[in-house]
């Protein structure tokens, strides 16, 4: 049925479009040009600043992150939306913030048109309320209050009610918009007024000077006049207004919007009936696909249905119009969901005529969790067999990795600063180094995934076992490292994990190779899907509302990345470290001879690094010692800037810059010194400004430094080395995911071990609880049964 409208809906109605469209009133030369600058315009003495928004039209957006460059946009919202679930009335905190979204979005220098119901339920309101202080008083007081209620009121014509209700809903809006320093003008149409050229150049005209104007022009079919809808009379050559749905359609194409929001009372379209157990909802619907659409029935009141909407919105993408279909209703994102749209976020259904040629994340999500479960089915050695081989590949392939790697840095040359070019960076150590880490956690999965943690016996023939299995799906985002591709997707085969990867585009071309390289060691055990590569336009925080295929999201990047992750995550857990502010207590025992190497080490090494120094604490009895000299020329040496603490500042005549802040993590030859009076006070300052990762002490004392390990709560405490060993190679993990600094339900840095969660096996023989019931006839138990040693070769 679909199809046929793809064959007939469009290019009736084409024909008849070709002289509208050549008119003088559709010129939309007084849009802003991409060279545009930005500038001021003012309605009733409020200015407001326009954005440059500009695109030719007459093709819709391929991708949903082009929507933020949408200039014209028509929002229809549906009587669903509109009306409250009695269906007599308006929903009015939907209606404000539905308003308030268009007004931020008119704001911005867009043109934004409304579409909207609400005319009958409103007026239905009024007349019910007339019908009933019409009743005389003598029968409201004979009837009784009850029966008062359960007073029969006549049905009430559609015609009537929108007649009655028109203006009220009209006043609504004017009210409304006015708040935000908005006018808005009301259009009633019917057929006739799109039937008839003149009509149709009138119409055209007015619309075109309203925006002009910066007035949002709210239109709805006049329901008071309009003739009964008749059957399948849409899309029949040129389409009609039995329906708001094709009333948007029309207007959108018609006025050569560049977007068509249409909100009703379902996400957008499904596979299957809403509700059904197996219905999934279409991101992106193309109109070459020959999936089977299946739609239920239509919503509570209005005319159209989900067909409905589908046919008009395929028909306006047809017309060069981009189309959305999104819930708003749903209470949780009704306030933000015209906006998030426009944004790009993955709200709704998206109609697009560009079918990218990978498969969707979704899809992505899917294979990895049946490859997952199938690499989890694997024998030990089949999955320590695939990371060698991806070892060896890392070898082998060392030319052609090091020139996609090539290509990555010579296009952020100039864009990225030199610590994330560092990190960017490949060579031939870095990938040696690699495939002895990989070869590590080759050798640690022989005894990982169904090891038995615990045996219970709980009643004679009646057995316990808990045993560890993967998490499941992981989400792993990572920023500039390509290195981290290879390292996480070893420690997902080891542990059983499907894995979903996202890297940053700066590293496109080294995680491509890497991936097509960790592909092929999965394929020769049937595996490959296991491990999946996102490469769509997706944006991390829709990445994040997954929650149905990811298990886990694990961060790898900056500070700020993991807590844009952490806020974006939608009832997914998120695993990372906020920030990684590294302290190193220098106390009054330290030896001269390992202070300076400590120091250089965990600042000069590598400062880019979470688990590099950034605050360095110094017993006040240092100051002005030969120690402290040797500590400053060598940071002088190594070019590090100095911040002085406020405690340090106050000891000198003449102090380096003050910090700005004592919760500061650099990222750079960059590094705070700041004075304590002792262990305790160096203990408490770390609590109070560091994040939890990793802090040492330099000293000679057994006592003191016993004190630091014991009381300092962070992920990682050292006793006289660097912070860089906080690191899940360096610990013999053989590479890590990332650092948690969380305490559920990994700590510090997290290799295999932190890949696996637990299940439960009973094995009985007919046992049932009433048996052990007070008057039943067995006992529990509990007796612990042996556990199988582990493989430790």
């Amino acid at each position: 049925m679909l199809s046929q409208v793809y064959r007939s809906g469009f290019q009736p109605f084409g024909q008849r479009l070709l002289p509208w469209v050549q008119s003088p009133g559709l010129s939309r030369s007084h849009r802003v040009q991409p060279s545009a600058i930005r500038h001021v315009r003012s309605w009733s003495n409020i200015p407001f600043i326009t954005v440059p928004l500009s695109r030719t039209h007459g093709k819709s957006f391929a991708h949903r992150s082009e929507l933020k460059h949408a200039k014209r946009i028509v929002v229809k919202l549906g009587s669903a939306v509109v009306t409250r679930g009695d269906e007599c009335g308006l929903a009015l905190g939907r209606l404000a913030s539905i308003v308030e979204q268009v007004s931020v979005l008119q704001n911005q220098g867009r043109e934004m048109m409304l579409v909207t119901s609400g005319a009958v339920a409103f007026g239905k309101q009024r007349l019910r309320h007339e019908i009933l202080l019409s009743q005389s008083v003598r029968q409201a007081l004979h009837s009784g209050q009850n029966q008062l209620k359960e007073m029969a009121i006549p049905v009430l014509e559609a015609r009537a009610c929108a007649a009655a209700g028109q203006s009220g809903l009209m006043a609504l809006y004017e009210a409304m918009f006015t708040q935000y320093s908005i006018c808005a003008a009301q259009i009633l149409v019917t057929n006739l007024d799109f039937h008839d050229e003149q009509k149709r150049r009138n119409l055209n005209g007015t619309l075109h000077e309203l925006l002009r104007m910066n007035i949002v022009p709210i239109v709805n079919t006049n329901d008071a006049v309009v003739p009964p809808a008749e059957p399948n009379s849409d899309l029949q050559g040129v389409i009609s207004v039995k329906d708001n749905d094709s009333l948007a359609a029309r207007l959108a194409v018609e006025m050569k919007t560049d977007l068509l929001i249409v909100l009703s009372d379902v996400e957008g379209l499904f596979d299957s009936p809403p509700g059904s157990d197996d219905a999934k909802l279409i991101d992106i619907f193309y109109p070459g696909d020959q999936q089977s659409v299946t739609f239920g029935t239509k919503s509570r009141v209005g005319m159209g249905g989900m067909e409905a909407k589908v046919k008009a919105a395929l028909w306006a993408l047809q017309g060069g119009t981009s189309v959305v279909i999104a819930n708003g209703t749903h209470p949780k994102v009704s306030g933000h969901v015209i906006t998030d749209i426009v944004e790009g976020k993955k709200v709704g259904t998206f109609f697009s005529e560009v079918k990218p040629a990978g498969p969707t994340v979704e899809q992505q999500g899917e294979m990895a969790r049946s490859g997952g479960r199938m690499l989890a089915t694997l024998e030990p050695e089949q999955r320590a067999e695939i990371i060698h081989h991806l070892a060896d590949l890392l070898t082998d392939q060392r030319d052609e990795i090091l020139l996609a790697n090539k290509k990555d840095l010579e296009e952020a040359e100039g864009r990225l600063a030199a610590p994330l070019l560092k990190r960017l960076s490949l060579s031939t150590s870095k990938l040696n180094s690699l495939a002895i880490g990989l070869r590590q956690i080759a050798a640690s999965s022989q005894d990982s995934v169904g090891r038995v943690l615990r045996r219970t016996r709980i009643a004679k023939n009646l057995e316990l076992e808990q045993v560890t299995v993967p998490i499941g799906v992981l989400l792993v985002i990572f920023e500039s490292r390509p290195d981290c591709l290879p390292q996480v997707a070893a420690l997902a085969i080891a542990s059983g994990n499907g894995l979903l990867l996202k890297g940053g585009k700066e590293a496109t071309h080294s995680n491509r190779i890497l991936h097509l390289l960790t592909q092929e060691a999965l394929s020769i055990h049937g595996v490959k899907e296991a491990v999946q590569l996102v490469n769509t336009r997706e944006e991390v925080e829709d990445l994040c509302r997954l929650d149905k295929m990811i298990d886990l999201i694990i961060p790898r990047g900056s500070s700020q990345l993991v807590r844009d992750i952490q806020k974006a995550a939608k009832g997914i857990p998120v695993m990372g470290h906020s920030e990684g502010i590294c302290h190193m207590y220098v106390d009054s025992e330290a030896s001269v001879d390992k202070v300076t190497r400590l120091v250089r080490d965990s600042k000069c090494e590598y400062p880019a690094a979470c688990n590099a120094l950034e605050t360095l604490l110094i017993h006040r009895d240092l100051l002005r010692t030969p120690l402290f000299d040797q500590i400053i020329d060598m940071l002088r040496v190594e070019q590090v800037k100095i911040h002085a603490g406020p405690k340090f500042a106050s000891y000198l005549t003449f102090s380096p810059s003050e910090v700005k802040s004592l919760r500061t993590e650099y990222g750079d030859l960059e590094l705070c010194i700041e004075v304590v009076d002792n262990v305790q006070e160096a203990i408490d300052h770390i609590h109070k400004y560091g994040s939890s990762h990793t802090d040492v002490i330099v000293t000679e004392n057994e006592k003191t430094a016993e004190f630091f390990l014991q009381h300092v709560d962070s992920a990682c405490v050292f006793w006289n080395a660097s912070t860089r060993f906080s690191d899940g190679y360096r610990f013999g993990l053989g590479a890590e995911v990332g650092i948690s600094t969380s305490r559920i339900h990994a700590r510090g840095p997290v290799g295999l071990e932190g890949l696996l969660t637990t299940k439960w096996l009973l094995r009985g023989q007919d046992h049932v609880v009433s048996d052990f019931s007070e008057h039943g006839s067995l006992k529990y138990l509990h007796e612990t049964l042996p556990v199988p040693q582990r493989n430790t070769n």
